[in-house]
């Protein structure tokens, strides 16, 4: 097998090739995160699953009713499973309300695939995310 940049194995024994997204929205309100996404997969082959990771600056409570299909990973990470991500569709819709363990003026949220199945996706910069949410219960978009 031939070594790519870095020691990566070439694109031939990478896998198949898919290019994941998420597209979003965060709001945070009283120590209250909500957290909106959708992956997306733009191709150029279908992936059966995906695993999307959530972390946060502040760190979560120590109760948390986790979404279908998520689980806590640390003191401040999540990660969901996207489900199948057909060619040039969408995976499930995830909605996530995390609890903080206290209130914070401004959470910075990190979005990015934590596990996509084995594929090789070229263009990393549609599906990792950080956005600033302040605590006023505005949304913010990604």
């Amino acid at each position: 097998m031939s070594q790519g940049p870095g020691g990566a194995a070439s694109d031939a024994a990478a896998g198949p090739e898919a290019d994941v997204s998420y597209h979003g929205r965060v709001a945070l309100a009283r120590a209250r995160l909500r957290v909106w996404l959708v992956p997306l997969n733009e191709g150029p082959h279908a992936l059966a699953n995906a695993t999307v990771r959530i972390r946060l600056s502040a760190d979560l409570a120590d109760r948390q009713e986790p979404a279908p299909g998520c689980a806590r990973a640390g003191l401040r990470e999540v990660v969901c499973e996207t489900g199948p991500l057909p060619l040039h569709g969408r995976g499930r819709h995830l909605g996530l309300e995390l609890g903080l363990r206290e209130r914070a003026a401004e959470v910075v949220v990190r979005v990015d695939t934590w596990w996509n199945g084995g594929a090789t996706d070229r263009n990393l910069t549609n599906n990792e995310h950080a956005v600033l949410a302040l605590d006023t219960g505005d949304t913010y978009a990604f």
